[in-house]
């Protein structure tokens, strides 16, 4: 993704493009790992020294308030951040605190075929999102 891309993104929802949110934006889609708030400031701090803490948690939330990030909590109920917005899961490591993106399409489909059969009362299913918990197999390969 481009700094052309962020700044458009921004404009669509209606925000004034400043470097600071361009940046902060940035920052959580070139980390890809679903940083935290901390890991994002420290990857602001290195390249863009200006920019305060303050700002950032304030930029994380308008970036969140307007559909740009999704929060993403772990089981540590560490509050982590993720650009990317189309459907998908999290495959949680318990020993290594990684989260990794995991799309499976028939699986949805069970799920939403499941609810739509359950016809819960006065609940319409908007968006299902599972964090799986396991573990990592150290010699397994991860691709995202």
């Amino acid at each position: 993704m481009t700094t052309e891309y962020f700044r458009e993104q921004l404009k669509l929802k209606g925000l004034k493009v400043t470097p600071q949110r361009v940046a902060i934006f940035e920052a959580v889609a070139n980390l890809r790992n679903h940083p935290t708030a901390d890991h994002i400031i420290d990857y602001i701090k290195n390249n863009h020294p200006n920019i305060s803490v303050g700002t950032v948690y304030k930029v994380l939330d308008s970036l969140v308030e307007n559909q740009l990030l999704k929060k993403v909590k772990n089981e540590k109920d560490v509050m982590r951040y993720d650009a990317i917005l189309q459907q998908h899961h999290h495959l949680y490591c318990s020993k290594t605190d990684q989260i990794e993106d995991f799309v499976d399409y028939e699986l949805d489909k069970i799920i939403t075929d499941y609810f739509s059969k359950k016809k819960i009362k006065g609940f319409k299913v908007k968006e299902i999102s599972l964090q799986i918990t396991g573990e990592f197999n150290n010699n397994s390969i991860h691709t995202k």
